[in-house]
C-alpha cells in the first residue's frame, strides 16, 4: 500500500545525465511519488519556481550551476527556503559534505544509491516537513486565539466598542503622556436619553439594537487614534487624543445631531419621537488632571444636560 504522504508530495529530480534521471524516476514511482524532472541548475530553479516542489534530490555535478549553487539559491530565498534538499553525489570526500551544509542541504546521499536508502531519506525529510507545517500551523492558530482573547478582553461583548476597563487604562495611560508633552486630552460622556423606557417598551432586543447602532455611529464618526468605549449600561465614553476643549464640544455636538438624525427602529415611541443622547464635555488640564477628575467633571457636565432637557451637550 502507498504511503499517504507520498501520494501528496512532489518530488523534483535534477540531474544532467538521463539515466540517471530514469532510475531515480523508477524508485520514487514506485513509491508512490509524483516526480518532475529538470536537467541543470538554471532549469531546476525554474521548476522550483513553477511548481514549488515538497522535496529535492539535487545532483552536485552538474553544468552551467553546480548542485551547490542551485541549493544556495533555493535556500537564501524566503519562499522556498523550507524545501527539503537532498544532495546527491558520487563525492564522499568530508569536504563535499562540509560545503553542501554551508550551503544548506538537509541530507546526502552518495551514487551508486540504494532504493531502499533513497525511499527512506525521502519519506523521512517529507515527514519532518509535514510536522513542521502541521506546527506552523498549530503556532498561526494559537496567535489567532491570542489575538481574539485579547480583543475579547477589551471590548464589550454586545456593542463591540472598547469596554471599561480599557477605557480606564488609556486614559490613564493618555494622562501620562499629556502631561510629558504638553497636550490637551478631552473626555466625553454621554447616557441615552430615556432608554429604560424605551427597553421596558420595545425589550431587550430592541435595546442592544439600539445600543449597537450608537456604538457603530461612535466608532464611524471619530478618528483612529480617538478611544470609544461603552461606560456601562446605556452610557459611553469617548477619550479625544490632543482635543482641546473647544474642538471636543465640535465633536461631541456632531455626533449629538448624528444620533438625533439617525432613524432608529420604533423610536417614534419616546417621549421627543427621537433616540436623543445627553453629554458632558471635560478637558485636561483645565478641567481635571486625574482620571477621577475629569470623569468626574463630564458626569456632573451630563447630568446637567439631562437636567436642562436631555438631547445637548453641556460644556460647562
Amino acid at each position: 500500500m502507498l504511503d499517504k504522504l507520498a501520494q501528496k508530495s512532489t518530488v523534483l529530480v535534477v540531474d544532467d545525465l538521463p539515466l540517471n534521471r530514469k532510475l531515480q524516476r523508477l524508485f520514487l514511482t514506485e513509491g508512490g511519488y509524483r516526480v518532475i524532472f529538470a536537467e541543470d541548475g538554471i532549469e531546476a530553479l525554474q521548476k522550483v519556481k513553477k511548481h514549488s516542489p515538497d522535496l529535492i534530490l539535487l545532483d552536485v555535478m552538474m553544468p552551467r550551476m553546480d548542485g551547490f549553487q542551485v541549493c544556495r539559491h533555493i535556500k537564501n530565498n524566503s519562499q522556498t527556503r523550507f524545501i527539503p534538499i537532498i544532495l546527491v553525489t558520487a563525492l564522499n570526500e568530508i569536504e563535499s559534505k562540509i560545503k553542501g551544509i554551508e550551503a544548506g542541504a538537509d541530507d546526502f546521499i552518495a551514487k551508486p544509491f540504494n532504493k531502499l536508502e533513497l525511499l527512506a531519506r525521502v519519506k523521512s525529510l517529507l515527514r519532518i516537513k509535514h510536522l513542521n507545517k502541521e506546527l506552523q500551523q498549530k503556532i498561526r492558530q494559537l496567535e489567532e486565539a491570542q489575538i481574539k482573547l485579547k480583543k475579547l478582553a477589551i471590548t464589550d461583548g454586545l456593542t463591540g466598542a472598547y469596554n471599561y476597563r480599557f477605557f480606564k487604562e488609556q486614559l490613564e495611560k493618555e494622562l501620562i503622556r499629556a502631561k510629558r508633552h504638553n497636550n490637551h486630552i478631552s473626555i466625553v460622556m454621554m447616557d441615552i436619553d430615556y432608554f429604560k423606557q424605551y427597553n421596558d417598551a420595545h425589550g431587550h432586543p430592541a435595546g442592544d439594537y439600539v445600543l449597537r447602532t450608537i456604538a457603530n455611529i461612535l466608532r464611524n464618526n471619530i478618528r483612529n487614534i480617538d478611544i470609544a468605549a461603552r461606560y456601562g449600561g446605556e452610557e459611553f465614553a469617548l477619550i479625544l487624543i490632543e482635543t482641546n476643549h473647544k474642538a471636543a464640544s465640535i465633536v461631541a455636538e456632531k455626533i449629538r445631531k448624528l444620533i438625533e438624525d439617525f432613524n432608529f427602529k420604533l423610536e417614534e415611541s419616546q417621549p421627543s419621537g427621537k433616540i436623543t443622547v445627553s453629554m458632558g464635555v471635560s478637558t485636561f488640564p483645565e478641567d481635571g488632571k486625574t482620571f477621577n477628575e475629569l470623569i468626574d467633571t463630564a458626569d456632573r457636565r451630563l447630568y446637567k444636560a439631562k437636567e436642562m432637557g436631555r438631547n445637548r451637550v453641556v460644556l460647562q
